[in-house]
């Protein structure tokens, strides 16, 4: 079954925000973030993200360990918050 690694960015008053998960079913889980219905993701509640990176994977394992990884590429992040925003990297 095939994985998907994702970020979300949005547009927050304290500055651009981005958020990394994993799921199975890429559209349902940016739809549960946006309602604010996403299990085991309150910080994403009251704010309007859009998808602006995804990564599929042959495994929902193998995406799981990859979310934990870019999780903690804070220069991936950046690069790609800047990139949604239109600035140059």
């Amino acid at each position: 079954m095939t994985g998907y690694v994702y970020v979300l960015g949005c547009d927050a008053p304290s500055g651009y925000r981005t958020y990394v998960g994993w799921t199975l079913d890429l559209e349902r889980r940016l739809s549960e973030h946006n309602s604010g219905t996403a299990a085991g993701a309150k910080s994403t509640r009251g704010w309007v993200w859009s998808l602006i990176y995804a990564e599929r994977l042959p495994s929902r394992n193998e995406a799981m360990s990859r979310e934990w990884y870019v999780k903690r590429d804070r220069r991936l992040r950046r690069r790609l918050a800047h990139s949604a925003q239109g600035l140059e990297t």
